[in-house]
C-alpha cells in the first residue's frame, strides 16, 4: 500500500524540520506502506538558504538538504520524494509520476495542511489534515483559506477527508481556537525511537529556538499572540537561580537580546551549525542535558494542549524535559522524567528536582517517549480514519 507524506523540508532546511516531517514518513514506512514524501506549497515563498541568509528563488540548496535528510531516514525514501517549485518546475520524481501515486495511495498525511491539495491528489481515499500549529492556522492560514474565491479553495485546508490536531484542548471552553465546525480528532507528535541513541549527557539543559517565527502579530478577537518572544523573558533570569547549567540555540543574526542572555549566564550558540543536517540536529540533542524551554505564546496563551516534535525526540534520547504548560499537562503525564511550568518558581523548582535525582528521570523520560512511538501513533491516527486494522495496511 502507498502513502504520500507532505513537508517542507526544502522550503526550511534545517535539522529540525527533516526530522519534524521524516519521523511521519519513516513510521509509515515502519508500518509497511511505501512512502513518498511530497513537497508542494504553492507558495510565493522560496527556498531558505542559511549560508546567505534569505529565501531564493533556487532551491538547489533545499533540495540537496531533502537528499541527504532522506538518506539519514530511508535508503527507499530518499529514491521516493517530488518537489514542485513555485514556478511549476518540478524535482524527483515528474509531476505525471507523483499524479499516479496518488491516484493509487490510500492515504495522503498533509501534515499541517503545507501542501495544495491539486486535483490529481484529491484521488487519495484519505486525505489526512494535521494540523501541528494551532493558532497560527485557526486564526490566520485557514480564514485565509476561507477568504478566497470557491474555485481556489477546492485546493485549501477544507477539502480533507479527516481532520487532526497537536491542539489536545480544542472545543474547550477556555480554548479560544475556533473549531469552523470540523470533527477534530487528537494526535500527539511521533517518534521513530531507535532513531535516537542516548549519549553521555553534556552539563547543559539547552533548546533550539526561533525567534519571532510570525511576520507581524496575530490579532484574533482584539487579543495580540506571538511566539517565543512574548515568553522567553519570563525564564531568562534562570541561570542565576539555579545551579545546572543552561544553553539556548538560535539564530545569532535575529533581534534576540543574546548579550543579556550571556550576561544572565547562558550560553548561546548558532542555530545554523546546530541544524545545518538531520545528523548535527540529532546529536546536538542526544549530548544535551535535557531540554529547557518555553512555548509560543499563541500555544500558552489560548491554552490549547499543544506539545512539541522537538521535546519528544528529547525523550526518545532519554533526556529529562521541563518545558512551559500550553494545558498539555491535562493528557500527558508530567513529574517523571517530563515537566511542566507556568511561572518562572516552578519552572526552578523542575530543575532542581531533576538535577536531585538525574538517572530516575532520564528511564522516566524514556519510558515516556514510547507513548510518542510513531507505528503507536500513526497505527491509532489510521485506526480512527478506517485505513488500518493494527493487523494489516490499508484495510478498510
Amino acid at each position: 500500500m502507498k502513502a504520500i507524506v507532505t513537508g517542507m523540508i526544502v522550503t526550511s532546511p534545517v535539522g529540525g524540520v527533516a526530522w519534524d516531517y521524516g519521523q511521519y514518513a519513516l513510521g509509515l514506512e515502519r508500518l509497511g506502506f511505501e512512502v513518498y514524501y511530497l513537497e508542494d506549497t504553492g507558495l510565493p515563498a522560496h527556498s531558505y538558504n542559511p549560508n546567505t541568509g534569505e529565501y531564493e528563488e533556487d532551491p538547489s540548496y533545499g533540495i540537496q538538504f531533502l537528499q541527504q535528510s532522506l538518506k539519514v531516514l530511508s535508503p527507499s525514501l530518499a529514491k521516493r520524494w517530488h518537489y514542485r517549485a513555485v514556478d511549476g518546475q518540478t524535482y524527483g520524481l515528474d509531476a505525471e509520476a507523483i499524479a499516479d501515486v496518488a491516484a493509487d495511495a490510500s492515504l495522503f498525511l498533509n501534515i499541517s495542511g503545507g501542501s495544495l491539495l491539486r486535483d490529481e491528489y484529491q484521488r487519495c481515499p484519505h486525505k489526512v489534515l494535521i494540523d501541528t500549529d494551532p493558532g497560527w492556522n485557526h486564526f490566520a492560514i485557514f480564514p485565509l483559506w476561507d477568504s478566497k474565491p470557491v474555485e481556489q479553495q477546492a485546493w485549501g485546508w477544507r477539502s480533507h477527508d479527516h481532520f487532526f490536531t497537536y491542539a489536545l484542548r480544542l472545543g474547550q471552553p477556555d480554548c479560544p481556537l475556533p473549531t469552523f465546525d470540523i470533527n477534530w480528532h487528537f494526535t500527539r507528535p511521533p517518534v521513530v525511537l531507535d532513531c535516537w541513541k542516548p549519549q553521555l549527557p553534556a552539563t547543559q539543559w539547552t533548546t533550539v529556538m526561533t525567534w519571532r517565527n510570525y511576520p507581524q502579530p496575530i490579532v484574533h478577537n482584539g487579543v495580540t499572540y506571538g511566539a517565543k518572544e512574548l515568553e522567553f523573558g519570563r525564564i531568562e533570569a534562570i541561570p542565576k537561580h539555579s545551579s545546572a547549567a543552561f544553553e539556548v540555540t538560535i539564530n545569532v543574526n535575529g533581534s534576540a537580546p543574546l548579550e543579556r542572555w550571556q550576561q544572565l549566564g547562558w550560553s548561546v550558540v548558532d542555530a545554523q551549525a546546530t541544524s545545518a543536517s538531520a545528523n548535527t540536529y540529532r546529536n546536538y540533542i542526544e549530548r544535551s542535558r535535557g531540554e529547557f524551554s518555553v512555548a509560543k505564546n499563541i500555544y500558552v496563551a489560548t491554552h490549547c494542549g499543544w506539545f512539541s516534535c522537538r521535546s519528544v525526540c528529547y525523550l526518545a534520547a532519554k533526556r529529562p524535559v521541563v518545558v512551559q504548560e500550553t494545558g498539555f499537562s491535562d493528557y500527558i503525564p508530567t513529574g517523571h522524567g517530563l515537566f511542566s511550568f507556568s511561572n518562572f518558581d516552578e519552572a526552578v523548582a523542575a530543575i532542581a528536582t531533576i538535577e536531585q535525582n538525574y538517572d530516575y528521570h532520564q528511564q522516566a523520560a524514556w519510558k515516556l517517549a514510547h507513548s510518542f512511538d510513531a507505528q503507536k501513533v500513526l497505527s491509532e491516527m489510521l485506526a480512527q480514519i478506517g485505513c488500518y486494522s493494527g493487523e494489516g495496511v490499508g484495510e478498510e
